[in-house]
């Protein structure tokens, strides 16, 4: 399974339920790496899409508490136990977790792909990521040439968990 994030130097991903900054470029790389794909988010993130919609062109699957919780063109779980059984319907590499924060640290330890955006900044946040680099289960295993948004660097790293050497 695959996790996809846009993160700061801090981890940081979101600041009162919005994304730190968009940058156009890190959203084609979403779109590119998502299309066609299922995507795992929370109730939370689904509202901060446009119009409250699930992504076009990708099996949303939204994680909810509230059992009367409704998506029209979603398919809605309210557990983990109910995620994970839906989640054996599609391959296992067509799957990414998009947040938010709850969503991916309750999903972290069943993936091993991580696209992580790193942006060369610190915002002022109040949602995290967990910091792959301190994880020693982790380690990158390709990355992108620095890019720029105005006077913000950024690149795209993916991280993968290492395999267990018996």
């Amino acid at each position: 399974m695959n996790i996809i994030a846009a993160v700061d130097n801090h981890w940081a991903i979101g600041n009162k339920n919005e994304l730190l900054i968009r940058i156009p470029n890190d959203h084609k790389h979403f779109r590119e790496e998502t299309t066609g794909k299922v995507v795992v988010l929370g109730r939370k993130t689904l509202e901060t899409f446009p119009q409250g919609m699930p992504l076009k062109n990708r099996t949303n699957i939204i994680l909810s508490t509230n059992p009367k919780y409704q998506v029209k063109d979603a398919i809605v779980v309210h557990s983990i136990e109910e995620l994970q059984e839906e989640l054996q319907k599609y391959r296992d590499e067509d799957i990414y977790i998009i947040g938010g924060e709850s969503i991916y640290r309750q999903m972290l330890p069943y993936c091993n792909v991580a696209h992580i955006t790193k942006i060369d900044h610190v915002y002022e946040a109040d949602a995290y990521f967990p910091d792959l680099d301190k994880d020693e289960e982790w380690e990158i295993t390709a990355d992108s040439e620095e890019q720029t948004y105005f006077d913000i660097a950024y690149q795209f790293l993916k991280y993968e968990r290492k395999r267990s050497r018996k």
